[in-house]
């Protein structure tokens, strides 16, 4: 099992940056598929990003496309999302997602493949 923990969210100006990152417990980190959702009010979990175990292999949705980066430390047991030319649109909830595969480095991009979720960081833009 792993607990996610995220952080670095807050309010940014539209135009600007910002990084998330999501910290896990235990020592198998680099067993786990990572990925990101948002939720906005009144909408559905949209996926953002995608990463594999190794981090050979990465996916985003096409909003973020372009403006965002997923990486990992595994060393750090870290999964990070940095935002760059953000815009009011992604203001949202942005939550972290671990899936346990130890033989395989895909990537997932469908919440229900997902084993464990973190509690979220609020991410404001303002226009």
């Amino acid at each position: 099992q792993v607990q996610l923990v995220e952080s670095g969210g807050g309010l940014v100006a539209a135009g600007g940056s910002l990084r998330v990152s999501c910290a896990a417990s235990g020592r198998t980190f680099s067993m786990y598929a990572m990925g990101w959702f948002r939720q906005a009010p009144g909408k559905e979990r949209e996926f953002v990003a995608g990463i594999s175990r190794s981090g050979d292999s990465i996916s985003y949705g096409d909003s973020v496309k372009g403006r965002f980066t997923i990486s990992r430390d595994n060393a750090k047991n870290t999964v990070y999302l940095q935002m760059n030319s953000l815009k009011p649109e992604d203001t949202a909830v942005y939550v972290c997602a671990a899936r346990y595969r130890p033989y395989s480095d895909s990537v997932a991009a469908i919440s229900f493949e997902y084993d464990y979720w973190g509690q979220g960081t609020q991410v404001t833009v303002s226009s």
